[in-house]
């Protein structure tokens, strides 16, 4: 498909990459996947732990995994919660030392952010067939790299000849963060009740903790960080 007819340039997103939890069995109906399309694209927020046994053993499902640096992670839940989630707090009511101590009890709509990471940090290691395991910055610092990587790894990698007419490039111009906030759809609209699609886009940067958490909130999180991640071999870059 041509990138200037890319459904990415008319719709948002979420609408696009159905959601297990928020689309596919929000209201507790039976849903019958068979029914989508072939190759199916969904999005989850769901800790392997509790993905369907069928997901994690008896299909070829393959899970791209990514997630970020912690304190990149509490900013942007503050921001979302503040301003973009239904039913979210004020900021008035909610203060960034709050959402930190939230952060570091584990106190999180989906679990902890060890619990969740290390479960789809063991599992690519284990079988890695099975789950590719991104963090954000290494989006941002080498994006072609990684695109190529989670080609690969879903079975479709680019060929020499696609590599040599920039097609790589294009796909990564056409999902960047920048052409994607500036489009209209992610400006206007609203993705559920109260949640607007601009919400999604706020700044995408790798540090901007550093504007809004104080030295003994990063000292905190990155205490935390060391003891959960203790001999993982998974670590971030926290400074």
């Amino acid at each position: 498909m041509d990138n200037d007819q890319h459904p990415l340039l008319t719709t948002n997103p979420h609408h696009l990459v159905s959601s297990l939890e928020h689309n596919i069995y929000a209201h507790h109906k039976p849903y019958d996947l068979a029914t989508m399309s072939s190759p199916r694209l969904i999005s989850t927020h769901i800790p392997y732990a509790s993905l369907n046994n069928t997901i994690k053993h008896d299909s070829k499902s393959r899970i791209v995994y990514i997630t970020r640096n912690p304190l990149d992670a509490i900013v942007s839940t503050w921001h979302f919660s503040t301003n973009g989630h239904p039913g979210g707090h004020s900021q008035h009511e909610w203060g960034m030392e709050e959402c930190v101590d939230m952060f570091c009890r584990g106190e999180a709509c989906f679990g902890p952010f060890w619990d969740h990471a290390l479960g789809y940090w063991k599992v690519s290691l284990e079988t890695p067939e099975k789950v590719l395991f991104l963090k954000y910055e290494d989006l941002i610092e080498d994006s072609v790299g990684q695109a190529k990587s989670v080609a690969n790894f879903i079975g479709v990698p680019f060929s020499q000849e696609e590599e040599a007419n920039g097609v790589v490039e294009k796909i990564l111009e056409l999902c960047s963060f920048d052409k994607l906030k500036n489009l209209d759809v992610n400006k206007h609209g609203q993705l559920w009740p109260k949640c607007d699609n601009k919400s999604f886009f706020r700044k995408g940067q790798v540090g901007d903790w550093a504007n809004h958490l104080s030295p003994s909130m990063v000292e905190r999180v990155n205490k935390i960080m060391k003891e959960k991640f203790n001999g993982s071999g998974l670590s971030f870059r926290m400074s």
